[in-house]
């Protein structure tokens, strides 16, 4: 039997996500990959693996899986509530998925997006370079129930480890940077848009995510039409009727509509895990604070490994008591310091 994750039961937009395929712009394809970039990194250092190691993203729910064999798993992401054959699994942590075990996941209890990491990584086959699916792009698509996920080697043994999440599943302030269409918008208008609370729309996805609020709309000085011109994510277009819509993972490459600003790569997983109604406040730094911010961000995920702790449970709970290695006196902590990332 081949080394892999059997899905019993899933969610509608279930799909195996990693970093994407940056570089295909030019032939209309966006860099897709999970919606929570951050989520990755969080497993990637529960698992001590690489970051680009693809995942299952549970978009809303998650749903029931089997392994073949005895395989680690980590869950990120927002948090869902997660059963091992009846048993309550901590979110944020490691775990040992015993072969013939039952995973039962739930809804999200905040945020958007969860992720089902697995040891060694999900090992689907690749196009243009990634094994995530583009839905907008029609490449790859949904895994569904009674799929079999194949699923790559495992060098690595540690398991109960917990890690403390960037907070983002509450909504909160988003900065961003000026865009090409900034000057264009009044400075009234500028001003009105960072004091104006935002709340997530119920209509979002992959691509993107619309934001109300209680006052007018806002417009630039031409009548909100441009040129259409490359767009990335995390660029926050003007709608023709003033609603502000914040640009995902599997955003269009090109659009017309002007852009009031770019949200800061730290904080686009603010806003993709912001859920239906989540308050959400934009405000402005420039060019030489963003590139501050994200050099601080990209250390502090380079050293995500160094915040890990052991995750404490009732040892009646523990079904893989075993890989806590508790009779020869080593702990998985021990086997985490002596093996390199």
């Amino acid at each position: 039997m081949i080394r892999a994750l059997i899905i019993h039961r899933g969610g509608p937009n279930l799909t195996v996500q990693d970093l994407g395929r940056p570089g295909y712009l030019v032939a209309g394809v966006s860099r897709g990959g999970a919606a929570d970039r951050l989520a990755l990194a969080e497993g990637a250092a529960l698992l001590g693996q690489p970051e680009g190691l693809a995942a299952l993203e549970m978009a809303g729910m998650g749903g029931e899986f089997e392994a073949t064999e005895d395989m680690r798993i980590a869950l990120t992401g927002a948090p869902m509530r997660a059963q091992l054959d009846g048993v309550r699994l901590a979110w944020n942590a490691s775990h040992l998925l015993p072969q013939g075990a039952r995973l039962a996941i739930g809804g999200a209890e905040r945020g958007s997006f969860g992720y089902l990491h697995l040891g060694g990584g999900i090992a689907s086959p690749e196009s243009l370079g990634s094994r995530s699916a583009h839905l907008a792009a029609g490449i790859f698509g949904p895994v569904h129930a009674g799929s079999e996920l194949p699923v790559g080697p495992d060098v690595r043994s540690q398991v109960g480890y917990r890690l403390d999440p960037q907070a983002r599943f509450e909504g909160g302030t988003v900065r961003l940077v000026p865009s090409l269409q900034t000057e264009r918008f009044p400075e009234a208008e500028l001003k009105r848009f960072q004091a104006t609370e935002f709340h997530r729309d119920t209509r979002g996805n992959r691509m993107g995510v619309r934001l109300l609020s209680d006052g007018a709309g806002f417009h630039d000085e031409t009548g909100l039409s441009v040129l259409s011109e490359v767009i990335v994510p995390g660029d926050v277009q003007i709608t023709g009727d003033g609603t502000p819509f914040v640009l995902l993972a599997e955003c269009q490459t090109t659009g017309g509509y002007p852009r009031i600003g770019t949200v800061l790569p730290a904080d686009l997983p603010r806003v993709a895990q912001a859920s239906a109604g989540t308050a959400l406040r934009f405000v402005f730094v420039t060019r030489q604070e963003a590139m501050a911010i994200e050099r601080a961000e990209a250390e502090r995920r380079a050293g995500l490994r160094g915040g890990l702790s052991p995750l404490i449970r009732r040892v009646e709970d523990i079904r893989d008591l075993l890989a806590y290695q508790l009779i020869s006196g080593v702990t998985a902590g021990d086997d985490l310091e002596r093996e390199e990332p």
